[in-house]
């Protein structure tokens, strides 16, 4: 689609089966779909995945926009992804990355290979899981990982896949109960293991009761069991829903972007040389990076910047539809036309950046072309999140945990590649999906570069 858009500009049409399809590849024309006519691109078009796996549209990612996802996206707000909520829950994020450097730690003692991505997933996938419902869901090979874990790992990946296979009967809607490709069929039997999973935490939380910290799932149920005379309850299937947005959204997101953060890092020994002398002198070198002290790391807040504008996320923003005809740009958009903002072509054009394909994190910092650039949806040359109403409501805990982990990466590691392979000939091809996975995960063996004790085992 970016190579498209370079021939035939930057708002292009395309038809894809019944369905007119409408793709932005430039800042200028995402500013116009996602800021002056956000409010008539704020709704999702019918799609298989909301229907068969986020409970048929109950959830926040595919809510159509109205009361209900309203009320959805302020509980969110207030109770997730709020400065405080965030700041309640930093030791839990901080434990979940020291057990990720522990379990590196033992990788690089017992020389074996460290599979950074899925490690990272692990680590991600605790931390949404402890502030979820209080306790972890999967274990780090090294730290006892059960098979229920490994199996619910595996669901989630799955999900992924699925949610990112073009499935004829969305576009040509005659067809859909056919199912063809046997998609429907495997997403329904993803489903019913995730309801099951969900089920079993939700029930669990009702005999037990609050533990410790208030969790948010006691919370989510709370909010249950208010009077439903202002249509501020929630029922059941809208919490599972959102237990399930929170896991999809947060994880593989979270870990694919730090695999290529650090895959860059390793390509361009200079950049990490640099990362890691501001660590090193305002970290020091006998403890962890902390999340009080990423404020004071502008390079480090450069190159995940960087790495989001290179290797965006989600490089398809999810579809977004046309709830009345209008008029962008010079050209009619038709009701019902499904919207995709091409982020990962914003992020790479010549246009707009300088040298667009190279790593070059210095250009976020000042006397660079972007030093003021900001990746919450102000500034469309770079909108990893996305923009407007719709913009990715855990982005606040996302930019933490990415800057955190990808900090703590650098700061307590050196890594090296398995035998002997140059990091300039490191494969950065990317998979075909709905989120930006290499084709090749990154294996490294890893060293440790800070006091022992730093690795120890917290008692």
């Amino acid at each position: 689609m970016a190579e498209l858009a370079r021939v035939h500009g930057p708002l292009m049409h395309l038809k894809m089966g019944f369905v007119h399809v409408v793709v932005v590849a430039s800042a200028s024309v995402a500013e116009q779909f996602l800021k002056v006519h956000d409010a008539n691109f704020s709704s999702r078009p019918p799609n298989s995945g909301a229907k068969y796996v986020a409970y048929n549209y109950q959830d926040l990612v595919f809510a159509p926009y109205g009361p209900r996802w309203r009320l959805l996206r302020k509980i969110c707000a207030v109770h997730v992804f709020s400065a405080k909520a965030l700041d309640d829950f930093v030791h839990v994020r901080e434990e979940e990355v020291r057990i990720l450097t522990r379990a590196l730690a033992l990788s690089g003692e017992t020389q074996t290979a460290a599979y950074l991505g899925q490690m990272v997933n692990v680590c991600a996938t605790n931390a949404i899981s402890r502030v979820m419902f209080g306790r972890r869901v999967v274990g780090h090979e090294q730290g006892g990982g059960d098979s229920k874990a490994e199996e619910f790992k595996g669901m989630v990946v799955e999900l992924m896949v699925l949610a990112g296979v073009f499935n004829i009967g969305d576009f040509i809607p005659p067809l859909e109960a056919l199912d063809l490709q046997g998609v429907a069929r495997k997403m329904k039997r993803l489903h019913s293991r995730f309801d099951a999973f969900l089920s079993a935490i939700v029930q669990q939380n009702k005999i037990d009761g609050p533990r410790g910290k208030v969790d948010l799932l006691t919370t989510l149920m709370s909010v249950k069991d208010v009077d439903d005379s202002k249509g501020d309850a929630l029922t059941e299937t809208e919490i599972k829903a959102l237990l399930l947005n929170l896991f999809a959204a947060g994880t593989d997101t979270t870990s694919s972007t730090v695999e290529w953060a650090i895959a860059e890092l390793l390509r361009h020994p200079t950049i990490l040389a640099q990362a890691q002398q501001e660590l090193d002198s305002f970290v020091g070198t006998d403890r962890l990076v902390s999340e009080r002290d990423l404020p004071h790391l502008p390079f480090l807040q450069a190159i995940v910047k960087e790495t989001l504008r290179l290797h965006p996320s989600t490089p398809l923003s999810l579809p977004r539809v046309a709830q009345e005809s209008c008029e962008i740009n010079g050209y009619f958009i038709p009701k019902d036309s499904t919207l995709l903002v091409n982020v990962w072509a914003i992020g790479r054009d010549p246009d707009t950046w300088d040298s667009p394909l190279e790593f070059r994190p210095s250009r976020f910092l000042p006397g660079g072309e972007r030093p003021n650039a900001d990746v919450r949806g102000n500034d469309f040359e770079l909108i990893p999140f996305g923009a407007g109403r719709r913009i990715c409501a855990g982005m606040s805990l996302g930019i933490r945990m990415l800057q955190l982990l990808t900090a703590t990466l650098i700061h307590a590691f050196d890594f090296h590649l398995l035998n002997g392979q140059l990091p300039q000939n490191l494969n950065m091809e990317e998979a075909y999906g709905l989120t930006l996975q290499r084709a090749e995960p990154l294996a490294v063996l890893p060293k440790p570069r800070l006091a022992p004790h730093v690795y120890e085992a917290q008692v």
